[in-house]
Formats: structure tokens, C-alpha cells, sequence
């Protein structure tokens, strides 16, 4: 690659490129990308796949029946990773590997770190990590929902340089293609704000479950880790082709030129709040340093259920987010907290309870 200079990048394929008519998997375009992948290799290039698919590949297995129900789905998802993973690995001289994960693998550290390791440990051995999300096991509360956005939390938790999400679309336009003749493809994205956001659209795939706004914002999530970030369209071979040769076929949004930290990216992007602290006072100073301002005392309200070492939201009580971090206190104790703050205890408490949250662990949020 003559002006990309990468040494490990993550693939996502969509689930219109597995199985385009939903009657198990197709090597119509795998078998271009698979190729992608086997000169990126040849060049010394890492690669890790993230590949959806598996119950479009399964669907045709089971009764058309519609609507769908739960435990339909969840049986596909389950059959369909056994074809979709057997389609790729035909297509390869080298061997492969599955990593099937839930949110719940990401937004607990020890597992996202076992992640990590693991990922490292193929890599490291020549074995071409294929993840996907684990569609037969998860559940609302567990599952990241779009492989889009999963892609992002791989890419960011592998420390690839480049994550390219290949779909049915060229790129990013100012407006839907499918309903506007003038639409015009975006070539580059140096930053993401609102009005990339409303370029988004709707999905325009009737196989995947992400759309356009999913892919923006996997988008944000790696450029936000210094990853350069590709919307591409996986149908073309000429998309590869331009690739190889240093070009950009699509979209292309820049990387930050300041990274978040890795521990600080998870804590923001990856780590889901457990639970929120509404509190009061003056927040001018930046929290990452005076963490302690974030005390028992300045309690408003507490919601949801946490306990030590889960990650809170914390909002001042105009409704500005604040911080996400690691909470010091069980949200049972710091309820406690606030519904006795003119007892006794609360003067006691005082003196005995530190902040709430730590200014080692937290990543500061925009106000929002």
C-alpha cells in the first residue's frame, strides 16, 4: 500500500455481502474480499475480520415464518455461524480463528483485556481472528446490537490502524442517494458532528441491521483512538483494487490528532454505565484532575443498581454529563447517603467517605 502505511487493520463485511439473497452464504463477493485479505497478508499487514452474517446465512434453514420470534433468530444465528464460518475458511491457505463476543465480554475490563490478549496471541501466530457478535447467547442488556459499531470496539481494543467498514453503499453522502439524484459522496471526514450525523439517513440494506448512523458512529469511536476509519462498498471489486493501491473508492474519516488514551477510549466507548449520580456544584475545574469535587455530599439523586468497580455516569443537575468512571461506592450506600444527608450520619460521613468517583479512573465527557 503506497500512501497507507498500516501495519493491522479490521474488516467488517456486512451481512448483504455473506448472504445477498439470505439462502445460506455466497462466495459472489467473499471470495474478492477473502483475496483482499490474502495480499494484505502477503504485504505484512495484520488483518482481523469482523463478520456478520450468520443468520442471514442460516435463515434458509428454518421456516419463513414471519415475524420472527426470539428463539427463531437466536437458532439461526446458531446454524449460520457454522456456514458462514466454513465459507471463509475454504477460501484460505493459512488458518483461521472464531471469537464470538457480547457486550458483556467488552464493558467488563478483565474480559475486554482477556480479549485483547487473545487477539494479540492469533495475530502473533499467523491465525486470522474472525469475531463476531454472539447472536445464539445475548441478550438485550449484553448485546452491542451492530457489528458496525463492534467493529469499532475490535479495532480499537486490537490497536489497528485502519478499520474499514465494507456494506452495499460507496461511502457517506450529504444526502440519501436512493432518494436524491444530486446526492454527492463525501471523500473525506475530518471531524464528526452533528451535521455528519444527519447525512446518515436510514439503512439501506434489507439483510444487516445497521444503517448509515451506525456506521458513523463506529466511525466516531475509532478515529476517536487515532484509527483511520473507511465507509466502503465490498461489492466492487475496483473498491479492493484502489485500496491495494493507495487510494481512498470512499469514504475516509481522519483519525484525532490526539488519541484518547486506551483505558479512557473503553471507559467512554466501550464500558456501558451501570447506573447514574445526579450532583450538584460548581464543575468548572476539569474532573480529571479534581475528581474530589464529585463527593458523597454534593448527592442529588442516585438510579439504577452499581456496586464497587461498576462504571457510572455522573451528571450535574442541569442534566450536563459530567464523567464516566468507576464508582467508589456501591449505589445502596451512596442511596443511603442521600436520603439521610441532614442525619447524623451525614456529618459523620463526611469526614469518613471520599469521592465517589477516582481521578485515575474516569474519562470526561463533552458537555452534553
Amino acid at each position: 500500500m503506497q500512501n497507507f502505511k498500516w501495519q493491522r487493520i479490521v474488516l467488517k463485511v456486512g451481512s448483504a455481502l455473506i448472504a445477498p439473497e439470505q439462502n445460506g452464504c455466497s462466495s459472489r463477493y467473499l471470495l474478492t474480499i477473502a483475496q483482499f485479505i490474502v495480499r494484505c497478508r502477503a504485504q505484512g499487514i495484520e488483518v482481523i475480520l469482523v463478520s456478520s452474517g450468520s443468520v442471514a446465512a442460516g435463515s434458509h434453514l428454518f421456516p419463513e415464518d414471519k415475524p420472527r420470534s426470539v428463539a427463531l433468530k437466536k437458532a439461526m444465528a446458531a446454524a449460520g455461524q457454522m456456514e458462514m464460518m466454513a465459507t471463509w475458511d475454504r477460501f484460505f491457505d493459512f488458518p483461521s480463528a472464531q471469537i464470538l463476543l457480547t457486550h458483556g465480554d467488552l464493558r467488563d475490563r478483565e474480559r475486554y483485556t482477556s480479549v485483547r490478549d487473545t487477539i494479540f496471541t492469533l495475530l502473533d501466530h499467523g491465525v486470522l481472528p474472525v469475531i463476531n457478535e454472539n447472536d445464539t447467547v445475548t441478550t438485550d442488556d449484553l448485546k452491542v446490537g451492530d457489528n458496525d459499531n463492534l467493529s469499532a470496539m475490535v479495532a480499537a481494543a486490537a490497536d489497528a490502524d485502519a478499520l474499514m467498514i465494507f456494506s452495499d453503499v460507496d461511502g457517506l453522502y450529504d444526502k440519501n442517494p436512493n432518494l436524491h439524484t444530486d446526492a454527492v459522496l463525501l471523500p473525506e471526514i475530518s471531524e464528526i458532528d452533528e451535521s455528519i450525523y444527519a447525512m446518515a439517513g436510514c439503512a439501506t440494506s434489507a439483510v444487516g441491521t445497521g444503517g448509515m448512523k451506525t456506521k458513523i458512529e463506529a466511525a466516531e469511536k475509532a478515529t476517536s483512538h487515532g484509527i483511520t476509519t473507511f465507509i466502503l462498498n465490498g461489492f466492487k471489486e475496483q473498491t479492493f483494487n484502489l485500496l491495494l493501491e493507495g487510494k481512498n473508492p470512499g469514504t475516509i474519516f481522519l483519525p484525532y490528532e490526539k488519541p484518547m488514551q486506551e483505558a479512557v477510549h473503553w471507559r467512554t466507548h466501550t464500558a456501558s454505565e451501570q447506573g447514574e449520580v445526579i450532583v450538584e456544584g460548581d464543575f468548572s475545574e476539569p474532573l480529571d484532575e479534581n475528581a474530589e469535587q464529585i463527593n458523597p455530599q454534593g448527592i442529588i439523586e442516585v438510579r439504577g443498581e452499581f456496586s464497587v468497580g461498576d462504571t457510572i455516569l455522573v451528571r450535574s443537575d442541569d442534566g450536563t454529563k459530567l464523567a464516566k468512571a468507576r464508582a467508589n461506592y456501591s449505589s445502596c450506600l451512596l442511596n443511603f447517603i442521600a436520603e439521610n444527608e441532614t442525619s447524623e450520619f451525614s456529618d459523620e460521613a463526611q469526614d469518613s467517605i471520599g469521592p465517589i468517583i477516582s481521578d485515575e479512573d474516569i474519562a470526561v465527557l463533552e458537555k452534553s
